[in-house]
């Protein structure tokens, strides 16, 4: 296959160290859960322990707070094998990639002491609370309301969609703490949630796809949080922060999309090698080559688009016009790839014990999550 032997500009050897680490820890310790985390709609809680043990959280974050002091080519590496083994129930990317760099960069010197240990080695779990069942990609119509009371926020509200709603034990909310119009009274509150009068998980959402990922709806009815815990301790920063974290949301979801495009494509393969029918493998056939070449390209080109944007996030270049092209870019080219394998294996590829079956399901919401891929093309309009 034409990716075969290639290697990404930013790669080292401390990168292929840690590419050896994480393909050994999924293999041993994701891929042999996946059927049953699937079926109980949640990864084990102790999954987050073992991976801390291993080195596997918060991988970019400064040593001095408990994380691997890498850059997010350390991040990349980790979201490459999770794409690779067609894992998407292990929500590492929120909780490492994510919503560990939101404290990281914002947070105050206590903040970042306080929760990022903690996360580093799984003995916290953190999710963030974005969207509401009246808000999707509108964050400035956020209407959960945060009301200061002496030395608490009162918090009342719902979320929805929430990754990690299970295990979370700390939760990042967007909540309105004025009432300044739009983004400006937005704030970002860290709530450490076990056993937290007013905070109720809700039900498990049922979804077309990352069946084994745990994603729930949350709910606020006066619950108190320190004032301590507003991120980065100046009110109607919210909206802020979150943009400036959101480009490096959007590459991780663009980085998983290109490895899974890829990992269909090697998958097809291997199949059209096996499968007969008229008396030869199917690969044999003209159409099946030319669309297994056209898909190979196709990931080749998703790899390396991503990859390069990759270099320009090492190096703190990258865009959110940028972000915005890779994730909408990538994740489509995720699901024509996904889909044009899967004809190839015809009825099989419709049953769910095939991976491409998985790969199809779980697809979908990448166009969605992160921003829908519609808000990504008006992002990269506005740089025009």
């Amino acid at each position: 296959m034409i990716l075969d032997g290639y290697r990404a500009a930013w790669e080292t050897e401390e990168t292929d160290d840690l590419r050896a680490l994480a393909r050994e820890f999924i293999a041993n310790e994701v891929t042999p859960h996946q059927d049953r985390w699937a079926a109980e709609h949640q990864v084990d809680r102790d999954l987050w322990n073992k991976a801390g043990d291993t080195g596997l959280l918060c991988v970019s974050i400064p040593e001095e707070y408990g994380g691997g002091g890498g850059t997010f080519a350390h991040e990349a590496i980790i979201l490459q094998e999770q794409g690779f083994a067609g894992d998407t129930s292990w929500a590492n990317s929120v909780h490492s990639t994510i919503i560990a760099h939101y404290i990281n960069a914002v947070g105050t010197e206590e903040q970042k002491k306080r929760w990022l240990p903690g996360m580093a080695s799984g003995d916290i779990v953190a999710a963030i609370a974005m969207t509401e069942p009246g808000t999707g990609s509108d964050l400035q119509a956020v209407k959960t309301k945060a009301v200061r009371d002496g030395d608490d926020y009162v918090i009342n509200g719902a979320k929805t969609f929430i990754s990690n709603g299970t295990h979370c034990d700390i939760v990042v909310i967007v909540a309105r703490t004025s009432n300044a119009p739009g983004a400006k009274g937005l704030s970002l509150i860290v709530a450490e949630v076990n056993d937290l009068p007013g905070f109720s998980r809700g039900r498990v959402l049922d979804k077309v796809g990352l069946h084994g990922q745990d994603t729930r709806e949350l709910f606020f009815e006066e619950m108190r949080v320190p004032v301590a815990n507003l991120l980065g301790a100046v009110e109607g920063k919210g909206f802020i922060q979150l943009m400036q974290q959101l480009p490096q949301e959007r590459l991780t979801i663009a980085v998983g999309g290109a490895a899974t495009a890829e990992t269909a494509v090697r998958e097809t393969i291997a199949y059209a090698k096996e499968r007969e029918a008229f008396g030869q493998p199917i690969l044999g056939f003209q159409n099946t080559k030319f669309v297994l070449a056209e898909c190979a390209t196709e990931a080749f080109a998703a790899r390396t688009f991503a990859d390069h944007l990759t270099s320009l996030h090492i190096d703190g270049r990258l865009t959110t016009e940028q972000a915005s092209a890779g994730k909408y870019w990538a994740t489509d080219a995720q699901n024509r790839v996904v889909d044009r394998c899967l004809q190839v294996f015809g009825g099989y590829g419709y049953m769910n014990e095939y991976p491409i079956a998985r790969m199809f399901a779980d697809a979908r919401v990448q166009k969605i999550y992160g921003g829908t891929n519609e808000i990504m093309k008006e992002l990269i309009s506005r740089g025009l």
